[in-house]
């Protein structure tokens, strides 16, 4: 007996073991996020939800992937639309179908994709039609994987002067559209194991403004909600963020009168107003495949109006 003392000329190597490949030949295993009933496509892999290391081999290409887009023929949708087909997604527009002009005009702009955007209408304040227009969409497409909460009115009065109408018809756009909307995706994008939401925001939200204490409260609201949703989703593949845009050039900041305009603009550092493409931009980056670990995150797009950690 050596104890713990053995000579070397008593010890002899361990026999070497020969290794199993660790997965076995033949093809790879199905995903839960297979693409669903689209055009086979080259096989890619992505990450699976937001698990480190568990990669899974999936056939869904960027264009198979549709994206509801509320709000989508204004100033900042439409941009956000166009950027997401030329990011290869089906985007389908959603707003009220009483804007009847704008919608002709839209239906211009997005001639070039060949039918990458199509337009649907929905008034997202009516809960039952949301779950109509979801519903449509899946049965036609197969699934939503993206959602992006565009809408937004405002109605603008201190709140001395401020009636309860106007209070609740800000509400039922920019709070509960974003409650009827998600309500309604979430639980295909579970099933499918994928999801990519992302709501408007403001920085107004953040900083609050005289005369929008309903569309401060409301934004602000958005955030919170984004936050809750994505701590429920998370390990569904699905990430829920918001886009805080800062004080762009659109229609509504254009109605602003322009002494205001002009001193609004000299206290944004970058020393300009956004632009719809400076959003948009922000929104492709936060609803890629391979944005899963970023999830409950506000990113603001103010140039440097309002800055915090």
């Amino acid at each position: 007996m050596c104890g713990n003392r053995c000579s070397a000329a008593s010890w002899t190597p361990p026999r070497k073991r020969r290794r199993r490949a660790s997965h076995p030949p033949g093809p790879a295993p199905r995903s839960r996020d297979p693409g669903g009933p689209y055009p086979a496509a080259a096989q890619h892999v992505l990450p699976r939800g937001n698990t480190p290391g568990k990669d899974v081999v999936t056939s869904a290409t960027p264009r198979s992937r549709v994206a509801i887009v509320t709000g989508g023929i204004g100033g900042i949708g439409s941009e956000i639309c166009m950027r997401l087909a030329g990011a290869g997604r089906q985007v389908i527009a959603v707003d009220l179908a009483t804007r009847g002009e704008r919608i002709e005009t839209f239906r211009e702009q997005i001639a070039p994709l060949q039918g990458a955007i199509r337009f649907e209408p929905c008034d997202v304040s009516d809960f039952k039609a949301c779950g109509g227009l979801v519903e449509h969409i899946e049965r036609s497409l197969g699934r939503v994987d993206i959602l992006v909460n565009a809408a937004g009115i405002t109605r603008d009065t201190s709140l001395r002067k401020m009636d309860p109408q106007q209070w609740h018809e800000l509400m039922r756009v920019n709070l509960d559209g974003v409650f009827n909307m998600c309500r309604h995706v979430v639980e295909g994008m579970t099933t499918h194991g994928f999801g990519r939401i992302v709501n408007l925001s403001s920085v107004n939200g953040q900083t609050g403004q005289f005369g929008q204490t309903n569309y401060s409260a409301a934004k602000a609201g958005v955030h919170g909600f984004s936050m809750a949703l994505a701590r429920e989703t998370a390990r569904k593949g699905i990430t829920v963020n918001t886009v805080s845009p800062g004080y762009c050039d659109t229609p509504m900041v254009a109605a602003v009168p322009q002494e205001i305009r002009q001193r609004i603009i000299a206290d944004i550092p970058v020393g300009r107003l956004g632009t719809p493409a400076d959003i948009a931009r922000a929104v492709v980056f936060l609803t890629a495949d391979d944005a899963s670990y970023i999830t409950g995150a506000n990113l603001p797009v103010n140039g440097g109006y309002f800055m915090s950690f």
